[in-house]
């Protein structure tokens, strides 16, 4: 049976409130894009009229779907609750190649579910201030077809409704380089329950993302706690923070299941969101 949209719309809040309790920190209106761009793409199991586990399962095209949000309610759990769920996950997936990012300590439960260890992504922690940089321009300026062509090639799939709702920010809180009257990169900065969030941060280089990462941090204010989840095996990125006081302060695991995206790592200085890719 299909959710009705108020029982896809309360999952997604109850997703949302409990990443929050589990630490993830989420963006203050992450459930509201996140619907936005996938309706469907939340859901739930419920007992005696309330959610007891919450999962989301984001369709990007014919091709790629990503899983996140999967919680069970804390005493419930270690009771075979989450497993059915997980599997409408993937059945929504449709045998296209499925992404997640899992804390570490479920990274066995995934493998025997047939997913594969990509990467590592840490989380670093940043504070916000100082001035934004020349070079740097709107994204609104940038035409939205050139924008989806390249986040396409860095991404690794076509997400086009995720990315209007994604992109829809204040003046300043998602940027964009351009040079030679191309695109090279872009990032957005979100508010979220613990001070910001920067993701993605996509660039061609890394002169592009320290220009992008200095303007979002500007952005941020000063004294903000800013987040930035960074792949592993991008060396640029590391040498990104080498110049810059951050902390580590999470880890996941990104696996895939039915094969891998054409993602470019390499350009990924942030992910999206560990909950939508």
């Amino acid at each position: 049976m299909q959710q009705s949209e108020t029982n896809i719309e309360r999952a997604a809040r109850t997703a949302t409130r409990w990443a929050t309790a589990e630490g993830w920190n989420p963006g203050l209106d992450d459930a509201d894009r996140f619907l936005a761009a996938d309706p469907g793409s939340f859901l739930a199991t419920e007992h005696d009229g309330e959610i007891v586990a919450t999962v989301s399962s984001a369709l990007y095209g014919d091709s790629y779907a990503f899983i996140g949000f999967y919680i069970v309610r804390r005493d419930l759990r270690g009771r075979g609750i989450g497993s059915p769920l997980f599997q409408r996950a993937l059945e929504r997936a449709k045998g296209r190649v499925v992404g997640l990012d899992g804390v570490l300590e479920q990274q066995a439960y995934y493998e025997r579910r047939g997913f594969v260890l990509a990467h590592r992504n840490v989380r670093w922690r940043a504070t916000g201030g100082g001035e934004r940089p020349d070079g740097l321009v709107e994204l609104a300026s940038v035409p939205f077809d050139e924008l989806l062509a390249f986040d396409s090639r860095v991404f690794g799939s076509e997400r086009e409704a995720f990315l209007r709702a994604w992109a829809d920010r204040p003046p300043g809180h998602a940027l964009a380089c351009v040079h030679g009257g191309r695109l090279a990169g872009y990032g957005i900065l979100r508010a979220c329950r613990v001070g910001a969030k920067i993701g993605p941060l996509f660039a061609d280089d890394q002169d592009v993302a320290e220009t992008l990462l200095t303007g979002l941090l500007a952005a941020a204010g000063p004294g903000t706690e800013v987040f930035l989840d960074m792949p592993a095996p991008n060396q640029c990125a590391a040498d990104l923070r080498s110049g810059r006081e951050m902390e580590p302060s999470f880890e996941t695991a990104r696996m895939y299941l039915n094969g891998r995206p054409p993602e470019d790592v390499q350009r990924v200085f942030g992910v999206t969101t560990f909950e939508f890719g």
